[in-house]
């Protein structure tokens, strides 16, 4: 419920459609014109407005006004118009999800299956409206409330002495210090005092909620589509790695995007999982690397029928995302269960153009970073569940095992508030965004230099029938005939246009387009593009294609390349002994370039003379990469690999086995 008690409160003028359906215009009439009439007589604070509206243009109502929270649909006195109305619904929550529906029917029974799309029954010969008024008001409510929010800013106001942790006590340690005060003051006050313990109660326990926490995660997983979320506060990583414990934990086969995030990589060492890696697609003009072509996942789950899950990530970082409903299916049907990394795409439900997500599809498993797309703090991310086999005790176990026992609950605070705001203006936002999209790709190709690129531009040919889609939040801008590499742009305008970009390729940069951003930043971000194709190279950027070397093979399960016992082999040497040590060997770590930030190398993978060389340029080349996995000995590059010795016991147990 807004916070109308307070000053800023009352200046937030709110207004909350409530459109009448149907083709009663008697009824219709009636019913508005009381509805009005009692909400001119009570407390509004909602500032709910009641109109009638035709069946036939009610779709265009909610695709053009992002105000309207409700509808209350005329279900007729009979089968025929009851059923009508079903149909009418169920297609509406395909345009708007957040809506809260209410059902006004009269002389026929109405069956649970028609129960459950509503939320509230009235009758059409109801004469009392005040009921009427305080049911749609009671909903919409329950819908912007923020269970967790709420009570952590009313236990700070109501200013409690801390004899708790942590030590800085509401930032009572830093206050008045001559020596730190100054970081205090930069922070502001509630950064500390709404950092608070598991010892404040009334704040309930994230690791085992059952008052506020439990009832921000129930809002949020009606929100979102699932039948089960639960927050984290240590982003999607963790969130990867518990659901890959749940199904995975102790071993077992899982079918996995090479390209997916690291985390999921790490999960596999973590959980002695045997891996079968995905290729994934690489468009050589742009080094921008897509999803795993649908053929080779039918074909991965026909071959691996032990396979217990498969993971897949969509949308990209580059906004790619998979046509997901076939692949679901044909895994179900082979046993498999899906986990699908939804970290850049939290958004997706809440516009039509975006969906389906991966929950529509039917992913047993979700895990979303709130923090990239939408309102929540860094690290703030959720998982959703609707695995019918879920086993919700043993699964907070597992999240148990990653969580800290001290979280932020500022996070969890911004979670509950960052579900609140797509669940009442999700839809407006995205609208405004989307047409930020259309102006800033406009202006862009207007440039006759840059230039925007499409679905069709960033899918590689080997997709082109996999009916991949592209999320166009996610503006990816072609440098080539500028002259400018994707390393000089960024810099560009960040030094002189105070602009910083999402991530670069060689020829490329993205933006993205959140809740966040305003007309004044797409201004200036648009007059700092158009400088820059003033003053353009009068030499187009060559084509610089780098393909990561062809995935060789596992020598032994990645677990028991990871922590068996090791040496250490210099890459560079003198070159012709370093690829006589190297080549051959099986590395013990992961060798992760960023960019893109796919594993040229994962624990227990052979290493060939490929993987050396491309190394090496790496390591040479102008450009400052980061190469994450390289030890490094007195500025000399090293690969960590499995004795040979190791490697045979380990082959000849895993035969014996």
């Amino acid at each position: 419920m807004p916070d109308l008690g307070s000053p800023t409160g009352s200046r937030q003028l709110l207004e909350c459609r409530v459109a009448l359906v149907g083709g009663d215009r008697r009824l219709a009439s009636h019913w508005v014109g009381a509805l009005n009439s009692t909400a001119a007589q009570h407390e509004n604070p909602l500032g709910l407005r009641f109109e009638s509206v035709a069946r036939s243009a009610v779709e265009k109502l909610l695709l053009r006004e992002p105000k309207v929270q409700a509808l209350i649909v005329d279900g007729g006195c009979d089968q025929h118009s009851l059923s009508a109305a079903e149909e009418l619904v169920d297609h509406l929550h395909g345009v708007r999800t957040q809506l809260n529906v209410f059902l006004v029917v009269q002389g026929c029974a109405v069956s649970v299956s028609v129960r459950q799309r509503f939320d509230e029954l009235f009758d059409r010969r109801e004469g009392n409206f005040n009921q009427v008024f305080r049911l749609v008001q009671a909903f919409i409510a329950r819908r912007a409330s923020t269970p967790f929010a709420d009570t952590l800013k009313a236990y700070v106001f109501n200013a409690r002495d801390a004899w708790h942790t942590p030590g800085h006590s509401g930032g009572d340690s830093l206050r008045n210090s001559p020596w730190v005060g100054d970081f205090y003051r930069f922070m502001g006050e509630h950064v500390f005092n709404t950092d608070l313990s598991v010892s404040v109660q009334v704040l309930d326990s994230l690791l085992e909620p059952h008052s506020v926490i439990q009832e921000a995660q129930e809002l949020a997983a009606h929100t979102f589509g699932a039948r089960h979320t639960f927050f984290l506060t240590n982003g999607t990583s963790t969130a990867n790695k518990v659901v890959i414990q749940q199904i995975l934990g102790g071993g077992g086969k899982i079918i996995v995007d090479q390209a997916c995030h690291k985390s999921v990589h790490h999960a596999i060492v973590m959980n002695r999982c045997e891996p079968v890696y995905l290729k994934s697609t690489l468009h050589p003009k742009f080094g921008i690397y897509g999803p795993v072509r649908r053929e080779d996942i039918f074909r991965a789950l026909e071959e691996h029928g032990d396979a217990r899950l498969l993971v897949l990530t969509s949308c990209s970082y580059d906004g790619l995302r998979y046509d997901l409903k076939p692949i679901i299916d044909r895994a179900h049907k082979c046993g498999v269960r899906v986990l699908v990394d939804e970290a850049w795409y939290a958004h997706g439900y809440f516009h039509p153009e975006l969906r389906p997500t991966a929950l529509e599809s039917g992913a047993d498993y979700v895990t979303q970073s709130t923090h990239k797309m939408l309102s929540a703090f860094s690290q703030a991310s959720m998982i959703h569940v609707q695995d019918a086999e879920f086993d919700e005790f043993r699964f907070r176990e597992n999240l148990n095992m990653h969580a800290s026992t001290s979280p932020q609950y500022v996070m969890i605070a911004s979670l509950d508030v960052a579900r609140k705001q797509m669940a009442m203006e999700g839809f407006g936002r995205l609208q405004q965004c989307m047409q930020m999209v259309r102006t800033l790709r406009q202006a862009v190709d207007d440039t006759g230099v840059f230039r925007t690129l499409t679905c069709a531009d960033l899918i590689p040919d080997p997709l082109r029938g996999d009916n991949i889609r592209l999320d166009p939040t996610k503006v990816t801008i072609d440098l080539s005939a500028s002259g400018f590499s994707g390393r000089e742009m960024q810099i560009k305008l960040f030094d002189r246009y105070g602009i910083q970009v999402e991530k670069t390729t060689y020829n490329t940069v993205t933006v993205l387009v959140t809740l966040g951003s305003t007309e004044s930043k797409l201004l200036r971000l648009i007059h700092a593009l158009k400088q820059l194709a003033v003053n353009r190279r009068t030499r187009a950027l060559g084509v610089v294609s780098r393909c990561l070397p062809a995935f060789t093979r596992l020598t032994c399960l990645p677990a028991d390349a990871y922590f068996a016992e090791t040496e250490e082999l210099p890459l560079m040497d003198n070159g012709v002994r370093a690829d006589r040590q190297l080549v051959g060997r099986t590395s013990a770590d992961e060798i992760v370039p960023y960019p893109p930030g796919i594993p040229v190398l994962v624990p227990g993978q052979e290493i060939s003379v490929e993987i050396v060389q491309f190394l090496r340029q790496l390591l040479q080349g102008q450009t400052a990469e980061e190469i994450h996995g390289l030890m490094f000995r007195s500025d000399e590059p090293m690969l960590r690999v499995v004795r040979e010795e190791v490697l045979r016991e380990l082959n000849t147990a895993s035969g014996a086995r």
